[in-house]
């Protein structure tokens, strides 16, 4: 089975690629490097990795989705027969400050993967979509069945909102489509062979990138924003999962569609059901590593303005769905997460540079 690919090179497209190809997928990845890094000749570095990791070449090509006509080229090339579309901007903070960005951006992307799979007839698709969709839960975990769409805190959340109901409305207009939307949790942590992890660009988002660079030097210390959220500790709690298990979860679904056949629109969360808390993660990081992560409570910058505006205080799911539909669920806890990124920083302090 012939995979398309967007968004390949970044953090979640890599692992999900060496899955695939470790799972007997053929898989063709494209990026914009917006996310990501090219070598001198303009292959993805990443991609060059997991390449060394699985024993063969990864085909790639430089593509940017929104680019129409670019798209149309590699699926009329292409004779593929799914497709994992993972390609979007996506620093919730930053998408507050840049709005019209993330919007136009995501939304174009995503609806010229949906054109060109209905002109070339390819009707098996898996969106990476994101917990954001939530807003603040009225109760937890949160199921698949949790209300969406109501006081969702950011843009970025937003598009993955719009993505899921468009993806919806095409489901029901072509009924011989298959459709599996899966709802990320917070991913962490790198591929045990810490040939690959997550490489941000400039000063991470994510708490575990920081926390990691604060360890290695990068970073001074580490900025915990809001200490007095409605929790155990007073800081954020989110549902953490390995990003191998991750990776996994959309192998799971191209499993079921080739198993099952014709399965419709089906809804996933991909996470643990274990919530952990900001103070949780630094002790887990700091037990594994051995080093002291000095922190410091930030209330003023306009960074913290952004992140107050899209935070919600505490986050997990209910995974069991996919336990029983995918017969996936989370393989790896806070040791391997915390052990593996420690050994993608160590190996790699610079990067893929």
């Amino acid at each position: 089975m012939r995979i398309l690919v967007t968004g390949a090179a970044g953090f979640i497209g890599s692992h999900t690629v060496l899955e695939l190809v470790e799972a007997g997928y053929d898989v063709l990845g494209i990026d914009n490097f917006s996310n990501s890094i090219p070598d001198a000749s303009g292959n993805a570095v990443s991609l060059q990795r997991v390449s060394e990791l699985v024993g063969k070449p990864i085909p790639f090509e430089k593509c940017d989705v929104c680019d129409v006509e670019r798209l149309d080229r590699i699926f009329a090339e292409g004779d593929f027969e799914g497709v994992i579309h993972l390609a979007a901007l996506k620093a919730v903070g930053e998408s507050v400050a840049k709005p019209y960005e993330y919007y136009s951006n995501n939304l174009i992307a995503s609806l010229n993967v949906i054109k060109m799979c209905k002109k070339f007839n390819v009707k098996n698709f898996i969106f990476s979509s994101s917990a954001t969709v939530y807003g603040p839960p009225k109760s937890l975990p949160i199921t698949e069945d949790s209300i969406t769409g109501q006081g969702i805190t950011n843009p970025y959340g937003q598009t993955k909102y719009m993505m899921e109901q468009i993806l919806i409305d095409v489901g029901k207009a072509e009924p011989d489509w298959n459709i599996v939307l899966l709802r990320y949790f917070n991913p962490v942590g790198a591929h045990p062979s810490g040939r690959i992890g997550e490489d941000p660009r400039g000063v991470p988002n994510n708490l575990m990138p920081f926390v990691s660079q604060v360890a290695i030097g990068k970073q001074p210390i580490l900025k915990i924003f809001g200490n007095q959220w409605d929790t155990h500790d007073g800081t954020g709690i989110r549902d953490y999962i390995h990003i191998v298990d991750l990776a996994r979860g959309h192998v799971s679904a191209l499993n079921r569609i080739k198993t099952m056949g014709n399965i419709g629109t089906e809804i996933y969360n991909l996470g643990t059901g274990i919530g952990y808390s900001v103070l949780e993660m630094v002790a887990a990081f700091e037990k594994t590593t051995g080093r002291k992560i000095p922190t410091e409570v930030a209330f003023k910058s306009l960074v913290f303005y952004y992140k107050f505006l899209c935070d919600i205080a505490a986050v997990y799911c209910d995974p069991s769905l996919a336990l029983d539909k995918l017969g996936w669920k989370a393989l790896n806890g806070l040791p391997e997460m915390t052990r593996d990124l420690w050994k993608w920083q160590k190996n790699n302090p610079s990067g893929f540079y």
